[in-house]
């Protein structure tokens, strides 16, 4: 018994043991990239660059991607402001940190140019090359367009009216059937996203502009309720044959020789028939008029 709990011990200790060895390197890991950060937030801004550009490491990248990281959200925001709402801040946000690694990576400390300056435009020109990537319209027609509705904006401002097609070709120096070209192509310009919001709501659910789209493909069910209420009132006191008439006549669109060969009866008698159901109708609806009033 004394003699197991003996092997035991040593068995055990060497699995402690290497569960430490195991495990010891992860926490060293940790603990010198929280170090680093701790040792670089003291470090003057100059020394750090100068530390990169002599020795450059992904650790120390990733300390100055953070530390510049709001001036990407501040230039995506700035064009996100231009852009539909359809499209996500944090994908131009993604776009903008390859524009700030590279700028990183090219920053030359000897210009004396701070690189707040210096990394802004590459910034932005990573997100706009980004935006032309995923656009199917050519830039020269998105060109076009803006100098048209430039001089559309300018116009309305001096005229105090929209103003006209002959006045806008004037304005842009082009002829009529230019700019009737340059209008047609701008057409395809616009796009709208289903998911984007339509209108606000009291409520905390958004309406979109998919819950909002009209199927024509689909029935209306309070024109098919209205349709059976107006045909059971026109037909409500006639005889079998003269509603037979009505239906026929006026909802499956039967001529009226057609309806004397399915009744059976002459044309002349349908034709008869039907004139005296309109009388009819017209002196028992002209005391109801009111209820076919629209509503307010």
């Amino acid at each position: 018994m004394t003699s197991a709990r003996v092997e035991a011990r040593p068995a055990g200790g060497a699995a402690s043991s290497r569960r430490r060895r195991v495990s010891q390197p992860v926490e060293t890991r940790t603990e010198t990239r929280q170090a680093l950060k701790e040792r670089l937030d003291r470090t003057p801004i100059r020394q750090i660059w100068e530390q990169y550009q002599r020795n450059p490491s992904e650790a120390m990248r990733n300390y100055l991607m953070e530390k510049f990281l709001h001036v990407v959200r501040y230039n995506a925001e700035r064009i996100s402001a231009r852009l539909p709402d359809e499209v996500d801040i944090e994908d131009l946000m993604s776009s903008g940190l390859f524009g700030l690694m590279d700028a990183i990576d090219a920053f030359d400390l000897a210009r004396g140019v701070k690189f707040e300056t210096y990394c802004a435009p590459r910034i932005r020109g990573a997100i706009l090359d980004e935006l032309r990537s995923m656009d199917w319209v050519p830039r020269l027609v998105r060109h076009r367009t803006a100098k048209v509705e430039q001089a559309r904006m300018g116009l309305e401002m001096e005229l105090g009216r929209a103003p006209t097609t002959d006045e806008i070709s004037s304005r842009l120096g082009v002829d009529s059937e230019e700019l009737k070209k340059i209008l047609k192509d701008s057409s395809a310009v616009s796009i709208s996203s289903l998911s984007r919001r339509c209108f606000n709501t009291d409520s905390s659910r958004e309406i979109h502009e998919i819950d909002v789209i009209e199927d024509s493909r689909q029935n209306s069910p309070i024109t098919d309720i209205q349709r059976r209420d107006l045909k059971d009132l026109l037909t409500k006191g006639l005889s079998r044959a003269e509603r037979l008439i009505v239906i026929l006549y006026y909802y499956e669109e039967m001529t009226m020789k057609e309806i004397g060969a399915t009744l059976d009866l002459s044309e002349s008698r349908v034709s008869q028939m039907h004139s005296s159901i309109l009388a009819r109708l017209k002196a028992q609806m002209q005391h109801r008029s009111r209820e076919f009033e629209p509503t307010e």
